[in-house]
């Protein structure tokens, strides 16, 4: 079984944005106990895309920028980086120096990076970036939490009552059972009875399900075992979770979600390249052109980069662009 990369991409962003707090104290403890969790943590996840859309690496797995308060007060608000990185990547740690100081260098604020490495292979563990010239020394280092370390403490995962060792637990047994579906079949139903086991509310129960139901992908007929078995399952519990309207609606919105992810990612990639392009002919963009591309859709962005190639000047260019919409119902 195959696993696609964009399949652990919105399951992760959402689960972390849901136990945002859960997640710090359970892979970075040090970090979550300087956190005044009284105060409000704001996501600024577009405000890093802006920050970092120069940097040319490698495909990211999921990345999150948090705004948070300090206990001590030293400097009241800090930045929390987080890198989820589903694979191998030769230049990580020289991304993740990268991304810090450019958020240091935007906000002039403390700025702490965070990684989760969730790839299978056990000895690749980076965490940090260095480099020396003529007595000018750079050195940076990060914390790195890597799930496959947590396989020897399974015992330890089933008895906490922290969200992310589900998490984990769902990570490490999709990974045992890549090749192997009627294992990941009973593992899933396994860690489903473990949300209620564990005496989970009823909406973190569903919040953490649909992160197992999207992470462990089954055959057609696996799935209707499993949904057999649940409605077993909920009837000897006498708690009717998922088996109800809840299963088709987070269905539905795992596939919408999905497609409209992978449309996202097509037209932010198009995009870029097309930036890249103009940038290099005519220099930096006026706001009103940007405003134009920015409101293109994938085939309009695909259908001028031509345009992009064989203007001669920003003028005619733009003048080849589609109408944008917004602009003309605010005249």
């Amino acid at each position: 079984m195959t696993e696609a990369h964009d399949d652990f991409d919105s399951p992760w962003k959402h689960i972390v944005e849901l136990y945002f707090a859960e997640f710090m104290d359970f892979f970075f403890p040090s970090a979550y106990a300087d956190i005044d969790w009284n105060q409000p943590v704001e996501f600024l996840d577009k405000e890093l895309q802006q920050a970092v859309r120069d940097a040319e690496f490698g495909r990211r797995h999921v990345d999150k920028l948090a705004k948070v308060w300090r206990k001590s007060g030293a400097e009241q608000w800090v930045l929390a980086h987080l890198e989820v990185q589903g694979q191998y990547e030769a230049d990580f740690d020289e991304r993740m120096y990268t991304y810090n100081y450019r958020l240091f260098d935007r906000y002039k604020r403390l700025v702490a990076s965070f990684a989760v490495l969730s790839d299978d292979n056990p000895a690749w563990k980076p965490g940090n970036f260095a480099y020396e010239l003529w007595g000018c020394t750079v050195s940076f280092q990060f914390p790195v939490a890597k799930l496959t370390d947590y396989a020897d403490h399974w015992a330890t995962l089933e008895a906490s009552i922290n969200p992310f060792a589900t998490v984990v637990m769902v990570h490490l047994k999709t990974q045992a059972t890549h090749h192997d579906v009627e294992q990941r079949r009973f593992w899933k139903f396994y860690l489903i009875r473990h949300l209620y086991e564990r005496g989970y509310q009823r909406q973190a129960i569903l919040n953490l399900f649909h992160f197992i139901d999207w992470i462990m992908r089954l055959p057609a007929d696996l799935e209707q075992e499993l949904w057999h078995d649940l409605q077993q399952l909920e009837i000897e519990k006498k708690m009717q979770y998922i088996t109800n309207i809840e299963r088709f609606a987070a269905e539905r919105g795992r596939e919408e979600g999905l497609q409209a992810g992978r449309q996202e990612g097509r037209q932010e990639e198009a995009l870029r390249l097309l930036l890249r392009v103009l940038k290099h002919r005519f220099g930096e963009m006026p706001e009103t052109v940007q405003a134009q591309l920015q409101a293109l859709t994938i085939e309009q962005v695909e259908a001028v980069v031509d345009a992009a190639l064989t203007s001669d000047s920003l003028t005619e260019f733009a003048a080849q662009l589609p109408p944008n919409p917004n602009y003309e119902q605010s005249k």
